[in-house]
């Protein structure tokens, strides 16, 4: 194949779902040095771009506006102007091969949804959710390269590590909140986090973006100590808070994009999760160390496979701060 190929590389969903798609676009790049790859995505998500050289060019698609129909009709138009060699597409809707095929770009990758699938695509890969995200979406190429690449990586200026320091990034997406897809601890058992890793003797650091103005503002609320550093508003965008990340000897999040930001880092980190399952969102390996509930819901984890909100108990969640600080402390 030739090596300066024109890519296109489909895959719509927050910023997770982007940093669990390098992997993809990164062995693409190793196997076609000079390529040129295009990331359609949502709106939301386009700070991808700054965290990675891999990524030439992005188109925004809004495909949960108000407009999303007429936002997939002009990015048909898009596509087929670029004279794309190929295209890869994340996502298992059917409609997903109608959309490819119509794009009029001889190869064509997705994952298999059926007879219709096998048809409209040259490649229809079966799709395999029960593994970490990133492999799931690296399956979409292995006919295409023997290139491997399991973690993602990602290309900011690193900081010196601030020696016994833990950061904390206890929010999650404004639009999990929305939808009532609560994945984390409440602001009161963050601040009561805190106030014990100041007591154990720990440099803390508390950080969020725009939409944990809220949680931040209840932790402040509740918290006793004033010995740590509020960071909040002090990083403006990814890449600035993939620097901070960096110089934390120990992180301290939910289950959010920065979690695989900082996994990303190779950051020691420490990850709330409840109802999500963590098979599936984080690698295995010692630089992840999950919290869970000692709960016994038998339908643990649920959340997108069992149910698209969380349930009204939240037993999966209830998680003394003693725990968390106890595992900070001590793995």
């Amino acid at each position: 194949m030739p090596q300066n190929k024109k890519i296109l590389a489909i895959n719509f969903g927050g910023i997770g779902d982007e940093i669990f798609f390098l992997p993809t676009l990164i062995s693409l790049k190793k196997e076609f040095p000079n390529s040129h790859v295009t990331l359609a995505l949502e709106p939301r998500s386009k700070g991808i771009k700054d965290l990675t050289d891999v990524i030439d060019d992005l188109i925004l698609v809004d495909v949960k506006g108000q407009n999303k129909y007429k936002q997939m009709l002009k990015f048909l138009f898009t596509v087929r102007k670029g004279h794309f060699d190929m295209v890869i597409s994340s996502g298992g809707n059917k409609l997903i091969s109608i959309l490819l095929f119509c794009m009029g770009i001889k190869k064509r990758y997705g994952y298999y949804s059926g007879r219709l699938s096998k048809l409209l695509l040259t490649h229809a890969v079966p799709l395999n959710k029960n593994q970490y995200a990133c492999s799931m979406y690296h399956d979409l190429i292995r006919t295409i390269t023997s290139q491997n690449t399991e973690l993602p990586q990602i290309k900011v200026e690193k900081r010196e590590i601030i020696s016994n320091s833990v950061l904390i990034h206890p929010g999650v997406s404004k639009m999990s909140i929305q939808k009532n897809c609560i994945k984390t601890v409440p602001p009161k058992t963050w601040a009561k986090v805190i106030d014990l890793l100041v007591a154990a003797g720990k440099k803390v650091m508390l950080v969020g973006g725009p939409d944990d103005e809220d949680c931040i503002k209840e932790i402040m609320e509740n918290v006793r100590t004033q010995n740590f550093e509020n960071l909040f508003g002090t990083t403006k965008n990814l890449n600035e808070l993939a620097q901070l990340i960096s110089s934390a000897e120990k992180f301290l999040c939910s289950d959010s994009a920065p979690l695989h930001v900082a996994v990303a880092l190779g950051t020691k980190t420490y990850v709330i999760f409840g109802p999500t399952d963590d098979n599936v969102l984080v690698p295995t390996t010692s630089q992840v160390v999950t919290i869970k509930a000692d709960d016994n819901c038998d339908l643990k984890p649920c959340l997108w496979e069992r149910r698209m909100t969380t349930c009204k108990n939240l037993d999966c969640l209830k998680i003394l701060p003693s725990k968390i600080v106890d595992k900070v402390m001590n793995f």
